[in-house]
């Protein structure tokens, strides 16, 4: 085997009408994100695994989905393959809550292929949401990107560049200044360090309440951070990122007409939902849905606390 050939290989079934690309896009920053892409119809995912880097390849073929292993770490990345692609995330009792609004009803019918992906992973999406906290998207790609080749590490497989996240261990052990010319300042920086330090006991969490609450006792990450983390690593239909700057206007709007809302009417509003109210906040993100804009526009998912 050489190291273009995957170490392992496994036949994925899908429901019918699954939408791999809606489905994944949540594990991507951006189409040019250095350790997650889509290209020609195949995602991409690298990773640090118990047994080493890895990266998996997801690609839709007949019908099904087939999934493909490299490096160290394939085996890994097979058992966790289905859940990556979202295939685990449990719909249940979601079909006779969305029937309570008809947007949210119209909605989970038009993207009735979407599914939320669980990397079972915290510190990589970890590291993505603490730079995005009180900037805008273009800033905290910036910094997330400089930081990933900074640390560069090539992923093991064909598609290339794709690099890894960076180790915890290093980040953890890296001075706050090497993060500046990066744009993020000193107490991004110092969050950043603090929570890779201790990497390992997050990445040991049962569920995604325990990770919330260990999470959101390290100086530095609140409600939103902890929520954007644990609905990607254990894909928690129900978290919900208090503290966006556009959510709770979409929510507001999208559910009572109201061009504007706070965390208050927007945890109102998503109640009927519990159990799926990060999945809500999904669908509306999915379908274009948008508050009015009064005064200069911002760009979305920007100008969270933390």
């Amino acid at each position: 085997m050489t190291e273009t050939e995957p170490g392992a290989r496994r036949v994925l079934r899908p429901p019918a009408g699954y939408r791999l690309a809606g489905s994944v896009r949540a594990l991507t920053f951006s189409p040019y994100d250095p350790c997650a892409r889509l290209a020609a119809g195949t995602f991409w995912w690298a990773t640090r695994t118990p047994a080493g880097p890895a990266t998996l390849a997801l690609r839709p073929t007949a019908g099904d989905l087939l999934a493909e292993g490299y490096g160290p770490g394939a085996g890994w990345v097979m058992e966790r393959a289905d859940a990556v692609a979202g295939l685990r995330d449990d719909l249940g009792g979601f079909a006779e809550l969305a029937a309570g609004h008809p947007v949210v009803a119209r909605l989970a019918a038009q993207h009735r292929g979407l599914r939320m992906p669980a990397t079972g992973q915290v510190f990589p999406r970890l590291l993505r949401a603490v730079f995005e906290q009180k900037v805008t998207g273009k800033e905290a790609y910036r910094a997330y990107a400089a930081t990933v080749r900074h640390f560069r590490e090539a992923a093991p497989g064909p598609m290339q560049p794709l690099l890894l996240p960076p180790e915890p261990a290093a980040v953890a052990a890296t001075p706050y200044w090497v993060f500046h010319p990066f744009g993020v300042e000193q107490r991004r920086a110092d969050t950043l360090r603090r929570a890779a330090a201790v990497a390992d006991r997050l990445e040991r969490c049962a569920d995604s309440a325990e990770a919330t609450r260990r999470l959101t006792a390290i100086a530095g990450i609140g409600p939103w951070t902890a929520a954007e983390v644990v609905r990607i690593a254990y894909g928690d239909p129900d978290a919900v990122s208090i503290g966006d700057f556009h959510v709770p206007n979409t929510v507001a709007w999208a559910l009572a007409g109201e061009p504007r809302g706070d965390d208050a009417r927007m945890l109102a509003l998503l109640e009927p939902f519990r159990g799926h109210r990060g999945r809500v906040c999904v669908l509306l993100e999915a379908g274009g849905v948008q508050a009015p804009k009064y005064g200069p526009r911002m760009p979305i998912r920007s100008f969270a606390r933390y």
